[in-house]
């Protein structure tokens, strides 16, 4: 079974992020809606702010993968 190269891993790790940030932002959004108005402004910072970081440890971990050296055959 032929491995697969760190050029194809780029490609489908690209799309992974695209995908990933698209389904954080999704849920992200659809929380923020859930809350009632009334909260205060510093919760909400502190929301968007963790939110905001949300996307990074996914990602992260797909760039890892991406980042794979060949198999030397």
């Amino acid at each position: 079974m032929p491995h697969m190269t760190q050029r194809n891993r780029k490609l489908i790790g690209a799309l992974l992020c695209v995908f990933s940030i698209v389904v954080w932002a999704s849920l992200a959004t659809s929380v923020y809606l859930a809350f009632p108005p009334e909260l205060p402004w510093y919760v909400l910072i502190v929301y968007f702010i963790v939110a905001g970081m949300g996307w990074l440890l996914p990602a992260m971990a797909i760039i890892r993968w991406m980042a794979k050296p060949d198999v030397q055959a």
